[in-house]
């Protein structure tokens, strides 16, 4: 939750090839106080059935950049061997394309920041949200 002080981060997944929420992606928060300070990697988390995850840790006061980062290479080796058991139709699709995915973004004390991540094997697109 925001305060006067802090921001705050919330996100969830759409895998768009499905139409379906991402279960079971790792997600990690990294916070940093301006362009050339460190990051400092605050902790992750893990979608859920919904795709959404809503345990982010807090953002610490003075965070001016926030950088999330979705492990989804196993996402996809997991939709991968499940696709394969069920005898669906083979796509085109020979591995993760996009092994991972981290998103960038400033942030300003006060204000909650949700970024959806919609995804797909071949491509991805993100977006502040409400």
């Amino acid at each position: 939750m925001s305060t006067d002080t802090t921001a705050s981060v919330s996100t969830h997944i759409l895998d768009t090839s499905v139409g379906r929420p991402a279960a079971a992606v790792a997600i990690t928060l990294a916070a940093r106080g301006g362009a050339g300070a460190p990051w400092v990697t605050l902790g992750g988390s893990a979608t859920d059935a919904d795709g959404r995850c809503k345990d982010l840790p807090a953002l610490p006061e003075g965070t001016t950049q926030v950088r999330l980062d979705f492990e989804t290479e196993a996402y996809f080796a997991a939709k991968k061997q499940a696709e394969a058991q069920q005898d669906a139709p083979r796509v085109r699709d020979s591995g993760a394309f996009f092994p991972e995915v981290a998103v960038t973004f400033a942030v300003v004390p006060g204000e909650h920041y949700h970024v959806p991540l919609l995804l797909n094997p071949f491509g991805y697109s993100v977006y502040r949200g409400s």
